[in-house]
Protein backbone atom coordinates (compact mmCIF):
# COMPACT_ATOMS: atom_id res chain seq x y z
CA UNK A 1 0.00 0.00 0.00
CA UNK A 2 1.38 3.39 -0.99
CA UNK A 3 1.34 5.84 1.88
CA UNK A 4 0.02 9.32 1.21
CA UNK A 5 3.10 11.53 0.70
CA UNK A 6 4.09 13.79 3.56
CA UNK A 7 7.04 16.11 3.87
CA UNK A 8 9.88 15.28 6.24
CA UNK A 9 9.48 16.72 9.73
CA UNK A 10 13.11 17.92 9.46
CA UNK A 11 12.22 20.35 6.67
CA UNK A 12 11.87 24.00 7.72
CA UNK A 13 8.31 25.07 8.55
CA UNK A 14 7.11 27.96 6.42
CA UNK A 15 5.66 31.01 8.15
CA UNK A 16 1.88 30.89 8.05
CA UNK A 17 1.87 27.09 7.58
CA UNK A 18 1.51 27.56 3.83
CA UNK A 19 1.04 24.42 1.74
CA UNK A 20 3.52 25.27 -1.01
CA UNK A 21 4.29 21.74 -2.20
CA UNK A 22 2.39 18.68 -3.39
CA UNK A 23 3.01 16.99 -0.05
CA UNK A 24 1.21 17.42 3.24
CA UNK A 25 3.68 18.04 6.10
CA UNK A 26 4.00 15.40 8.78
CA UNK A 27 3.50 16.09 12.46
CA UNK A 28 0.20 17.93 11.93
CA UNK A 29 -3.08 17.05 13.63
CA UNK A 30 -5.03 15.97 10.56
CA UNK A 31 -8.50 14.44 10.20
CA UNK A 32 -9.33 12.53 6.99
CA UNK A 33 -13.14 12.42 6.69
CA UNK A 34 -14.73 9.84 4.36
CA UNK A 35 -18.41 9.60 3.55
CA UNK A 36 -19.70 6.02 3.47
CA UNK A 37 -20.45 4.23 0.19
CA UNK A 38 -23.85 4.29 -1.47
CA UNK A 39 -26.62 2.43 0.36
CA UNK A 40 -28.98 -0.14 -1.08
CA UNK A 41 -31.69 1.00 -3.49
CA UNK A 42 -34.80 0.55 -1.35
CA UNK A 43 -33.29 2.59 1.50
CA UNK A 44 -32.57 5.46 -0.90
CA UNK A 45 -36.31 5.80 -1.58
CA UNK A 46 -36.94 6.89 2.02
CA UNK A 47 -35.53 9.23 4.65
CA UNK A 48 -33.01 6.96 6.35
CA UNK A 49 -31.01 9.51 8.34
CA UNK A 50 -29.62 7.74 11.41
CA UNK A 51 -31.27 4.40 10.63
CA UNK A 52 -28.93 1.43 10.17
CA UNK A 53 -29.25 0.53 6.47
CA UNK A 54 -27.04 -1.69 4.34
CA UNK A 55 -24.64 -0.69 1.61
CA UNK A 56 -25.54 -1.56 -1.98
CA UNK A 57 -23.88 -4.92 -2.71
CA UNK A 58 -23.79 -4.25 -6.44
CA UNK A 59 -21.92 -0.98 -5.98
CA UNK A 60 -19.56 -2.63 -3.48
CA UNK A 61 -18.56 -5.20 -6.11
CA UNK A 62 -18.17 -2.67 -8.92
CA UNK A 63 -16.29 -0.03 -6.97
CA UNK A 64 -13.33 -2.03 -5.67
CA UNK A 65 -10.91 0.17 -7.70
CA UNK A 66 -12.33 3.22 -5.92
CA UNK A 67 -11.61 1.66 -2.52
CA UNK A 68 -8.09 0.80 -3.63
CA UNK A 69 -7.46 4.36 -4.85
CA UNK A 70 -8.90 5.82 -1.67
CA UNK A 71 -6.73 3.60 0.49
CA UNK A 72 -3.63 4.68 -1.42
CA UNK A 73 -4.49 8.30 -0.69
CA UNK A 74 -4.70 7.73 3.06
CA UNK A 75 -1.79 7.67 5.54
CA UNK A 76 -0.77 4.15 6.53
CA UNK A 77 -0.28 4.90 10.23
CA UNK A 78 -3.58 6.64 10.93
CA UNK A 79 -6.00 5.66 13.66
CA UNK A 80 -9.47 4.80 12.35
CA UNK A 81 -12.73 6.11 13.80
CA UNK A 82 -16.20 5.19 12.54
CA UNK A 83 -19.80 6.06 13.23
CA UNK A 84 -21.81 3.33 14.98
CA UNK A 85 -23.85 2.75 11.82
CA UNK A 86 -23.05 -0.37 9.84
CA UNK A 87 -22.71 1.43 6.50
CA UNK A 88 -19.76 3.45 7.82
CA UNK A 89 -18.06 0.41 9.33
CA UNK A 90 -18.59 -1.67 6.17
CA UNK A 91 -17.08 1.13 4.07
CA UNK A 92 -13.97 1.12 6.25
CA UNK A 93 -13.72 -2.67 5.93
CA UNK A 94 -14.06 -2.43 2.13
CA UNK A 95 -11.09 -0.02 2.06
CA UNK A 96 -9.12 -2.46 4.21
CA UNK A 97 -9.98 -5.38 1.92
CA UNK A 98 -9.02 -3.45 -1.23
CA UNK A 99 -5.38 -3.25 -0.21
CA UNK A 100 -5.05 -0.90 2.75
CA UNK A 101 -4.92 -3.69 5.31
CA UNK A 102 -6.98 -4.30 8.43
CA UNK A 103 -6.93 -1.74 11.23
CA UNK A 104 -8.73 -1.44 14.54
CA UNK A 105 -11.93 0.60 14.40
CA UNK A 106 -12.93 2.95 17.21
CA UNK A 107 -16.68 3.64 17.26
CA UNK A 108 -17.63 7.25 18.00
CA UNK A 109 -21.43 7.81 18.25
CA UNK A 110 -21.06 11.56 17.79
CA UNK A 111 -19.99 11.04 14.17
CA UNK A 112 -23.33 9.47 13.24
CA UNK A 113 -25.80 11.01 10.78
CA UNK A 114 -28.55 13.48 11.70
CA UNK A 115 -31.44 11.80 13.49
CA UNK A 116 -34.70 12.46 11.68
CA UNK A 117 -36.78 11.17 14.61
CA UNK A 118 -40.39 10.51 13.66
CA UNK A 119 -39.60 11.40 10.04
CA UNK A 120 -37.39 8.36 9.58
CA UNK A 121 -38.66 6.01 6.85
CA UNK A 122 -40.86 8.62 5.21
CA UNK A 123 -40.88 8.47 1.40
CA UNK A 124 -38.89 11.49 0.22
CA UNK A 125 -41.90 13.02 -1.52
CA UNK A 126 -43.82 13.10 1.78
CA UNK A 127 -41.16 14.88 3.82
CA UNK A 128 -41.91 18.42 2.51
CA UNK A 129 -45.44 18.08 3.87
CA UNK A 130 -44.04 17.67 7.40
CA UNK A 131 -41.69 20.66 7.38
CA UNK A 132 -42.47 23.76 9.43
CA UNK A 133 -39.66 25.80 7.89
CA UNK A 134 -38.50 26.28 4.31
CA UNK A 135 -36.14 23.47 3.38
CA UNK A 136 -32.51 24.23 2.61
CA UNK A 137 -31.72 24.30 -1.11
CA UNK A 138 -29.17 21.50 -0.68
CA UNK A 139 -30.51 19.53 2.31
CA UNK A 140 -33.82 17.96 3.23
CA UNK A 141 -34.59 20.64 5.81
CA UNK A 142 -33.22 23.88 7.18
CA UNK A 143 -30.39 23.78 9.71
CA UNK A 144 -32.66 24.93 12.53
CA UNK A 145 -35.58 22.57 11.76
CA UNK A 146 -35.79 19.82 14.39
CA UNK A 147 -37.82 16.75 13.48
CA UNK A 148 -40.07 15.44 16.28
CA UNK A 149 -37.93 13.13 18.37
CA UNK A 150 -34.88 13.96 16.25
CA UNK A 151 -32.21 16.63 16.03
CA UNK A 152 -31.53 19.73 13.99
CA UNK A 153 -28.33 20.34 12.06
CA UNK A 154 -27.48 22.83 14.79
CA UNK A 155 -27.53 19.88 17.20
CA UNK A 156 -25.42 17.79 14.82
CA UNK A 157 -22.84 20.56 14.50
CA UNK A 158 -22.54 20.82 18.27
CA UNK A 159 -21.92 17.10 18.85
CA UNK A 160 -19.62 16.69 15.83
CA UNK A 161 -17.64 19.78 16.84
CA UNK A 162 -17.08 18.39 20.33
CA UNK A 163 -16.04 15.01 18.90
CA UNK A 164 -13.59 16.66 16.49
CA UNK A 165 -11.96 18.75 19.19
CA UNK A 166 -11.62 15.78 21.52
CA UNK A 167 -10.19 13.59 18.74
CA UNK A 168 -7.66 16.30 17.91
CA UNK A 169 -6.71 16.62 21.59
CA UNK A 170 -6.10 12.86 21.86
CA UNK A 171 -4.15 12.59 18.60
CA UNK A 172 -2.16 15.81 18.44
CA UNK A 173 0.36 15.73 15.61
CA UNK A 174 -1.12 12.52 14.20
CA UNK A 175 -3.46 11.40 11.41
CA UNK A 176 -6.97 10.13 12.05
CA UNK A 177 -9.37 8.68 9.47
CA UNK A 178 -13.07 9.14 10.25
CA UNK A 179 -15.66 7.23 8.19
CA UNK A 180 -18.91 9.08 8.65
CA UNK A 181 -21.91 10.60 6.85
CA UNK A 182 -22.80 13.49 4.59
CA UNK A 183 -24.52 15.57 7.25
CA UNK A 184 -21.88 14.91 9.89
CA UNK A 185 -19.05 15.84 7.51
CA UNK A 186 -20.81 19.09 6.61
CA UNK A 187 -21.14 19.69 10.35
CA UNK A 188 -17.39 19.13 10.73
CA UNK A 189 -16.73 21.72 8.02
CA UNK A 190 -19.10 24.13 9.74
CA UNK A 191 -17.13 23.70 12.95
CA UNK A 192 -13.75 24.06 11.25
CA UNK A 193 -14.75 27.25 9.45
CA UNK A 194 -16.85 28.67 12.31
CA UNK A 195 -19.75 29.21 9.91
CA UNK A 196 -23.47 28.64 10.34
CA UNK A 197 -24.63 25.14 9.36
CA UNK A 198 -26.84 26.62 6.64
CA UNK A 199 -23.63 27.82 4.97
CA UNK A 200 -21.83 24.49 5.38
CA UNK A 201 -24.80 22.67 3.84
CA UNK A 202 -23.84 24.29 0.54
CA UNK A 203 -20.88 21.92 0.32
CA UNK A 204 -21.41 18.77 -1.72
CA UNK A 205 -20.26 15.61 0.06
CA UNK A 206 -20.52 12.62 -2.27
CA UNK A 207 -20.30 8.94 -1.38
CA UNK A 208 -16.68 7.80 -0.92
CA UNK A 209 -15.45 11.40 -1.05
CA UNK A 210 -12.59 12.57 1.12
CA UNK A 211 -12.44 15.83 3.07
CA UNK A 212 -9.35 16.81 5.08
CA UNK A 213 -9.22 19.08 8.12
CA UNK A 214 -6.19 20.17 10.12
CA UNK A 215 -5.87 21.75 13.54
CA UNK A 216 -2.77 23.89 13.96
CA UNK A 217 -2.09 25.84 17.15
CA UNK A 218 -5.67 25.27 18.20
CA UNK A 219 -7.16 26.61 14.95
CA UNK A 220 -8.94 24.45 12.37
CA UNK A 221 -8.41 24.81 8.65
CA UNK A 222 -9.82 23.00 5.62
CA UNK A 223 -7.38 21.34 3.23
CA UNK A 224 -9.82 19.71 0.81
CA UNK A 225 -13.54 18.98 0.53
CA UNK A 226 -15.35 16.29 -1.48
CA UNK A 227 -12.21 14.93 -3.14
CA UNK A 228 -13.16 11.81 -5.11
CA UNK A 229 -10.92 8.73 -5.48
CA UNK A 230 -8.60 8.93 -8.47
CA UNK A 231 -10.39 6.06 -10.20
CA UNK A 232 -13.65 8.05 -10.07
CA UNK A 233 -12.23 11.32 -11.36
CA UNK A 234 -10.46 9.56 -14.23
CA UNK A 235 -13.40 7.44 -15.35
Amino acid sequence: MTQSPTASSSEPKAHGHFLDSMQLPSGVTRIWLIRHAIVEATARLRVYGALDVDLCSEHLALQVPYYTALGQRLPADAQWVVSPLKRAQDTAKAIFAAGYGTRNLTIEPRFTEQSMGEWHNLPHEELPLKLRQTAHNFWSLSASEQPPGGESMLDVCARVGHALDELADRSEGQDSVVVSHGGAIRAAISHALSVHPDTALRFSIQNLSLSILERINGVWRVVTVNELPASVSQS
